[in-house]
């Protein structure tokens, strides 16, 4: 079971900065993780690689070839974007709060901490250590927070907590032009500096301005009109670089202070420069950094008392975007200060904007509510708009064609993703508390939805509408949900009053309580294959129910400990519970008796939490699963708790085939096993001490992750700390893939088998050069048969190519009955991927005329790729439908056009 993690749904940002690569590709942190986001193929991509914390500072080479990303614990990884694997890795000693590639990719500038350090950026070097110091500035005495590139990659404009922007050469002169080692400094701002950025001649492409952005929404103009080339106005070694914005230095009154300050500034200079006759030397260019910059204009943006929080700049068009902490956005056209666009996008405060290379797309990001917006300034119209959960996702449910995922969370809201594309194309926000359960019915056109606020909804997937709500008589609380496969009675278990309550799904009534339970039901599941109803509860019961014949509880299971969950095999001839006490119990539900047990203890067992006071592994919280789930053909189970691990079972011999851990991210608790005894002080734990500043950007992570049931009102868990953890888990019905929903989001694990040689028959005459050889013989059914027995995708592709339409039925019959799996999950990955349709679905057809028989008989262990199969005609169905209306229209409008005529 090769399954591999795939994307990251229900959560498109988290924080950071956001930057757009070769104009279309969007690439944010979604915690530990980065995610590629397609904007012209509407498609979003998680690299596989993890970081140690969640991640604060990202930047991409212009060439969009690498990745450098920077965690909350000075962390740094060195990435090949297109392979998606890590080249270099690197820590640094202080936080790092800005990072920019050079122009031309060769260089990197980091500010961490006061120090701004440039780098040689690794590229495809495969050095033992690629990373090389080239300089560090030590000039700036607060916090580094913007920085900018001039175009020729030879200075570098600094901004600074201290309210200063910087300009550095990055050019080491010797001692005797050490004067010119001083960085320029703009002064005159009166809060610390967001953006810093250089504006340059668009005939020359020289530098010719510079804009600097503050926090208190001021933005100011700076030109530049180069140097004299005399070392009067360069000053000496040991004096002060020019400053525009800042007074002279008084003198006090006799002026015999400054005749002695010059006089000593004249002889530095002899003494430094003297071998020169007071001119510049020719290598030496024009400065930018020793030339006389003035303050043109400062314009106020007038959003008062709301703080700038994130900035840009678009060389090319002189255009700067700025976002502020109450939710609007202006675009101004530069150097005249023309209001374009201002605009409010959210009540949160925006904490990335961003140009693309054209400047035509402008990207916003808004961390408290998962927020990411690309939007056209010129046509005015979105071309991404995504937000995920902004708290955990409660539960999931697959489609029966494994197309769409359904997500519920503690935001009262149900959202739909497309798998493929990982886009959320639906947002149903009328529940008005957290949402618990969710159900697909067979239909595939309507979602079932129950919440804490008492009601169960059904939507239409059509139409995007809830057009029935089923409620109580009074108000309750629900919990868990199911539907019989005809879709004619919905079923939902409450936490409060210990019930089940059955409607009529066509009527809208309530047709039945079921009493019995002695405590919350959180279980509910149909049988598959009858109308059986089976239930578990906190009472340490899982109950069957005879839902339509009206007899009430046909038998009751019996445990020692707490029942969490309940679960059918597809089949519907076992049934899976697990209890508190770590047991995952199987069931014949037929004869009542007790198949086999999975003592499941240390599998589960995770790390200590910040607030623990015994170790991980004598505490006893957390072990024991929360939630099941059968795979496809009912071979193995798939369990997930309180923890960071997922564990995959064979059940038929009771024993752990794999275990996922869910993330590595030491930024939410429970993921390390042994806490480091350095960090524990006589207050507590040192990480959950609050000592942030007010004016750290408060991300996702920063927000009350808290239930009302098991914590005072308006109180922190785990003082706002989130705790990994699963809190469901489901298969796709094709079996191809497996979705959990987590404390970091939806993780969806998709079988991988693009790398692996796995032969099904193989022997000494099985090689690819005797495929080969068949197929150049003229004998493709031979070659079929051969090329699976390797089990190689291409091979068996190649093979499916060659054969004529004729000899189509002649092939098919020849191909064993053991090969059958193999052959119709190859039809299904060239149905998504290839143009032939009429070649494939012809194959597809002859397959089911020929082995329909052997199919029907064997159709438990070819579900997974029957339905993978069904899910690629149906979606190439859709396509097809929709294109073909459409040009039916067209038709129809040009006939009818041509007729007036």
């Amino acid at each position: 079971m090769n399954f591999r993690f795939q994307n990251l749904l229900g959560a498109p940002y988290r924080g950071g900065n956001v930057v757009v690569s070769n104009n279309t590709l969007l690439i944010s942190s979604v915690g530990n993780r980065i995610s590629v986001t397609d904007l012209l193929k509407s498609q979003t991509q998680t690299l596989p690689t993890q970081s140690s914390s969640n991640i604060a500072r990202i930047a991409v080479s212009p060439d969009g070839n690498f990745l450098l990303t920077v965690d909350d614990r000075n962390r740094c990884h060195f990435i090949n974007l297109p392979r998606r694997i890590v080249l270099h890795r690197i820590s640094f000693k202080k936080p790092v709060s800005a990072v920019r590639f050079s122009p031309d990719g060769a260089l990197l500038a980091v500010g961490t901490g006061k120090l701004l350090q440039i780098w040689r950026s690794p590229g495809f070097k495969k050095d033992f250590f690629a990373f090389e110091l080239v300089r560090t500035f030590a000039d700036c005495d607060a916090k580094v927070t913007a920085l900018d590139w001039s175009p020729d990659s030879n200075y570098v404009l600094a901004g600074s907590k201290d309210l200063t922007v910087r300009l550095f050469c990055l050019k080491k002169f010797d001692k005797e032009l050490a004067a010119l080692n001083k960085p320029f400094l703009f002064l005159g701002h009166r809060d610390s500096v967001v953006g810093a950025f250089f504006g340059v001649d668009n005939k020359t492409n020289r530098v010719c301005k510079a804009y600097t952005v503050t926090r208190d929404c001021y933005i100011f103009s700076w030109g530049y009109s180069g140097n004299e080339g005399k070392f009067e106005e360069l000053g000496g070694e040991g004096s002060e670089p020019p400053s525009p914005g800042t007074p002279e230095k008084g003198s006090d009154g006799d002026g015999k202070a400054d005749v002695e300050a010059n006089v000593g500034m004249m002889v530095k200079k002899r003494k430094g420069f003297g071998d020169y006759g007071g001119n510049l030397p020719e290598d030496c260019g024009n400065l930018l950094h020793k030339g006389k910059w003035e303050r043109l204009r400062k314009d106020n943006f007038s959003q008062a008392p709301a703080k700038l929080a994130a900035c840009d700049y678009h060389r090319g068009l002189d255009l700067v975007v700025v976002g502020f902490s109450n939710g609007v956005f202006g675009l101004y056209q530069m150097p005249e200060f023309v209001c374009i666009h201002l605009l409010s996008i959210s009540r949160e405060k925006i904490t990335t904007a961003v140009f693309n290379d054209l400047g035509n797309w402008l990207t916003f990001g808004c961390a408290k509510l998962g927020q990411l917006l690309v939007w056209e300034w010129r046509s005015e119209s979105y071309i991404l708009k995504q937000q995920g959960h902004y708290f955990d996702v409660n539960c999931l449910a697959y489609s029966l064609d494994s197309q769409f995922l359904a997500t519920g969370a503690d935001d009262n809201k149900v959202k739909v993703w497309t798998v493929s594309s990982g886009f959320c194309f639906v947002t149903f926000s009328e529940h008005t508390n957290a949402v618990t359960a969710l159900h697909f019915m067979a239909s595939n056109n309507c979602l079932l939805s129950a919440s804490l606020d008492g009601t169960v909804r059904a939507w239409d997937l059509f139409r995007y509408r809830n057009f029935r709500t089923f409620t109580s008589p009074s108000s309750r609380q629900f919990v868990s949900l199911a539907s019989d496969q005809s879709g004619e009675v919905i079923c939902a278990g409450t936490l409060d009053s210990f019930e089940i309550f059955v409607w009529s799904m066509k009527t809208g009534r309530l047709l039945d309580i079921l009493s019995g339970h002695e405590g919350p039901v959180h279980g509910l599941m149909f049988s598959p294959t009858n109308a059986i109803l089976a239930s578990s509860s906190w009472d340490k019961t899982v109950r069957l129910w005879d839902v339509f014949e009206g007899k009430g509880t046909v038998e009751t299971f019996n445990h020692t400990h707490d029942v969490l969950t309940v679960v059918y095999r597809p089949d519907g001839k076992q049934l899976a519970c697990s209890t508190l006490d770590g047991l995952i119990h199987f069931w014949d539900p037929i004869d009542g008796l007790l198949m086999y047990t999975i003592e499941g203890r240390r599998d589960i067992a995770g790390g200590r939490l910040m607030t623990d006071r015994r170790s991980a592994a004598n505490s006893s919280s957390g072990k024991c699963f929360t939630n099941l789930c059968y795979s496809a053909d009912g071979s193995y189970i798939l369990a997930g708790g309180s923890s960071k691990f997922i564990c995959m079972y064979d059940i038929a011999d009771q024993v752990l085939l794999h275990r996922f851990q869910i993330t590595h991210n030491l930024s939410l608790d429970g993921v390390l096993d042994v806490l480091n005894s350095k960090n524990m002080t006589a207050a507590g734990p040192l990480d959950l001490i609050d000592d942030d500043n007010s004016d750290v950007e408060e991300g996702i992570d920063k927000q009350t992750q808290g239930k009302l049931g098991y914590d005072l009102p308006g109180s922190m868990p785990n003082h706002g700390r989130s705790v990994i953890r699963t809190k469901c888990l489901r298969i796709a019905p094709t079996g191809r893939s497996w979705a959990a929903a987590t404390t970091e989001g939806v993780l969806v694990y998709s079988m991988d088998e693009s790398f692996i040689f796995d032969p099904t028959d193989l022997d000494i005459d099985v090689t690819p050069e005797t495929v080969d050889a068949a197929l150049s013989d003229g004998q493709p059914s031979r070659a079929l048969i051969l090329s699976l027995r390797l089990n190689e995708d291409t091979l068996i592709k190649k093979c499916i190519f060659a054969v004529s339409p004729v000899d189509i039925p002649a092939v098919v019959s020849s191909v064993p009955l053991r090969y059958l799996q193999r052959l119709i999950e190859a039809f299904a990955d060239l149905l998504e991927s290839c143009p032939y349709l009429e070649f494939i679905l012809r194959w597809c057809q002859e397959l089911c005329k020929t082995h329909g028989h052997s199919i029907q008989q064997n159709s438990r262990n070819l579900l997974p790729s029957l339905k993978s199969l069904q899910k690629a005609m149906a979606r190439l169905h859709q396509d097809l439908a929709d294109t073909c209306s459409s040009n039916e229209y067209l038709l129809r409008y040009l006939c009818s056009t041509g007729a007036n005529k």
